[in-house]
């Protein structure tokens, strides 16, 4: 691999930048091609890049191309991701059963609440708790596209700060707790609050796909499938 373009990748992986490594097996050049960018020795066609940009967002490495075909180009993309994060903002009840299942998952589970006696390593153990206030844990935690973030408080107080930080990043997915009447009322205040329309869209809410749950477990599976369907999908159903 040349020197500028290991500099690029060695780069990318140290900021959290998601990057897929192309090679041409046959030329052995090399190419990196970012969500936004391409750097490297020769450039894609218009369909390979959309693949290799599929095969990134979905953590897919492997070769592309016709192998059957001697003239089709056979590429092989080593996609280099950083970790998938749950950010969950309340460490209410529906929290319990949601950060274990988001473990199984291959989520990295972060609980945040200012609230002492709700996140606590008994209710929540092995997963790692922050005691700030949600706007501030969210901005310290750097969020990227590969992160998910879920209000569960219930209280505006909580979830209004945010989702106001959470709308304005780059997580491919936000959504939060309560029935549609409560959604109407948070969109009225966020709209106040002055988040745009395009930005409220990006908000899951109701959270979760509509599969008749209950009980919290069943919220929280009714919740990590809906965060499995936009990351692998695009859309929630």
């Amino acid at each position: 691999m040349k020197t500028d373009l290991l500099g690029r990748l060695l780069a990318a992986k140290a900021s959290g930048t998601p990057v897929a490594l192309v090679t041409d097996l046959t030329s052995g050049l090399q190419t990196l091609v970012f969500e936004d960018a391409i750097h490297g020795s020769f450039g894609l066609e218009e369909e390979q890049l959309a693949e290799v940009r599929e095969r990134l967002r979905q953590d897919r490495s492997g070769l592309i191309g016709d192998l059957e075909d001697e003239d089709s180009p056979r590429l092989f993309v080593h996609a280099h991701n950083p970790p998938l994060r749950l950010l969950i903002v309340g460490a209410v009840h529906i929290a319990q059963p949601l950060a274990p299942i988001a473990v199984l998952t291959g989520y990295a589970v972060t609980v945040i609440d200012p609230r002492g006696s709700f996140a606590t390593a008994e209710r929540f153990p092995g997963v790692a708790l922050v005691d700030a206030w949600p706007d501030e844990a969210l901005a310290d935690l750097k969020i990227d596209s590969r992160t998910a973030i879920v209000t569960l408080t219930h209280d505006p107080k909580l979830d209004d700060p945010a989702l106001m930080t959470a709308l304005r990043s780059p997580a491919f997915y936000v959504g939060s707790l309560g029935s549609k009447r409560t959604h109407a009322k948070r969109v009225e205040r966020l709209t106040q609050e002055g988040l745009t329309g395009d930005e409220l869209a990006r908000l899951h809410a109701p959270v979760g796909l509509d599969i008749g749950a209950v009980t919290p477990a069943e919220i929280a599976i009714s919740v990590m499938a809906q965060i499995t369907a936009v990351r692998r999908k695009g859309r929630t159903a």
